[in-house]
């Protein structure tokens, strides 16, 4: 049996990967008169009074929403908010079994920005956070920032923020392996969309000073044309040198190549003209950017994927549920770019010193000591 076919088999026999358990049983007419009327109005009553009792009386304290409109389904596209729900349950999952997070998939039948906004604010009052995803750019840039400003729980596009941190957490990692200095460093980020413009805000925010974004025309620059008004902005900060070409181009002594793009679009020709010892993370899934084997080859000192079958897997499952357990926890209102900062560097903190070579940059997802650390990470940021 292929994954394929045990992947409908199982989903058929779940019929939905999670479930409302009740942690009131009511076994009573006492029971009953607790849980439901006439005691439920209590807690009613004290969260009329002061809104913030909630948090102490119901599931907002440990509940998000994760939220997607199906415009930007894994490598599927556009395939609409019904086709996306196996994809928000699986992130519930993921939520509830590594961090401990209740969380709660909403697929909106809508694409329209202003739309989505509003129905985010109106169902906010029953979460404690908003985990956006797989929401299209450039309309996922605005939705995020816009929320961010509407309400006071935590944001987080995870498509973005969470594969940024783990990219960065990464580099940290394969600078020491390497010994290059991040202030040095040549970086070249091949994809435009929400991982690529997250990627690199984040680089450039720990302190890389020489990035420059691709996409499928080539390098993006402040004369490019066709940009949409995020990668405008993007192209203000990046490729200061005003470096045009393609992506090979590029790449001629680079020392940090990270693909959130298309598969197979890196040859080993173009690992070769980057500078020696080369850090790749090739994350193009199912199929990386460039296969492991043939960018070791060509010169390349540590590569990553976005695959569990290869060394340095880039998961950004160690990122995101000890995030909203920390920022719950704490009672964050926002996660912040500190707080992102943190939590790549206790990520890669986690990686012990005589541990950490090429094949191991980053933590297994089932170590049992990462949704704690991010959490950690970032409480004290609160």
């Amino acid at each position: 049996m292929t994954n394929s076919e045990k992947a409908l088999q199982m989903h058929e026999k779940w019929q939905g990967k999670i479930e409302t358990t009740a942690k009131a049983h009511v076994n009573s007419r006492e029971d009953l008169a607790i849980a439901y009327t006439p005691g439920v109005a209590e807690p009613c009553k004290a969260i009329a009074e002061d809104p913030e009792d909630a948090y102490k009386y119901t599931i907002k304290s440990n509940t998000i929403a994760v939220v997607s409109d199906g415009s930007a389904v894994l490598g599927l596209g556009n395939i609409g908010a019904l086709a996306a729900m196996p994809v928000m349950e699986g992130k519930a999952v993921l939520f509830k079994e590594f961090g401990g997070v209740n969380a709660v998939p909403i697929c909106l039948d809508t694409q329209d920005t202003e739309e989505i906004i509003k129905t985010v604010v109106h169902i906010a009052p029953a979460f404690g956070g908003i985990n956006l995803e797989d929401i299209a750019a450039p309309r996922c840039f605005e939705i995020e920032e816009r929320l961010k400003e509407l309400l006071d729980i935590p944001v987080f596009h995870d498509d973005q923020h969470g594969t940024a941190i783990v990219v960065l957490a990464g580099i940290i990692n394969a600078l020491k392996v390497t010994g290059k200095v991040k202030e040095e460093c040549r970086v070249v980020i091949n994809g435009a969309g929400s991982a690529g413009v997250a990627i690199t805000r984040l680089l450039l925010t720990y302190g890389f000073r020489h990035v420059t974004m691709c996409d499928i025309n080539g390098m993006i620059s402040k004369a490019s044309p066709d940009l949409n008004w995020m990668q405008q902005k993007m192209a203000e900060v990046t490729n200061l040198e005003g470096r045009t070409g393609t992506l090979a181009d590029a790449l001629q002594g680079a020392d940090i190549f990270v693909g959130v793009s298309a598969p197979n679009i890196v040859t080993k020709e173009m690992v070769s003209s980057m500078n020696k010892d080369a850090i790749l993370f090739a994350m193009a899934n199912p199929v990386p950017e460039i296969m492991p084997d043939l960018a070791k080859e060509a010169g390349a000192k540590v590569v990553g994927t976005g695959r569990s079958d290869f060394p340095n897997q880039v998961n950004n499952v160690v990122a995101f549920p000890g995030i909203f357990k920390g920022a719950l926890e704490g009672r964050a209102s926002q996660i912040t770019e500190d707080m992102k900062l943190a939590t790549a560097k206790a990520i890669a903190g986690l990686v012990a010193e005589e541990d950490l070579n090429e094949n191991n940059i980053l933590p297994e997802a089932f170590d049992p000591r990462v949704a704690e650390a991010v959490s950690k990470a970032v409480k004290e940021l609160i």
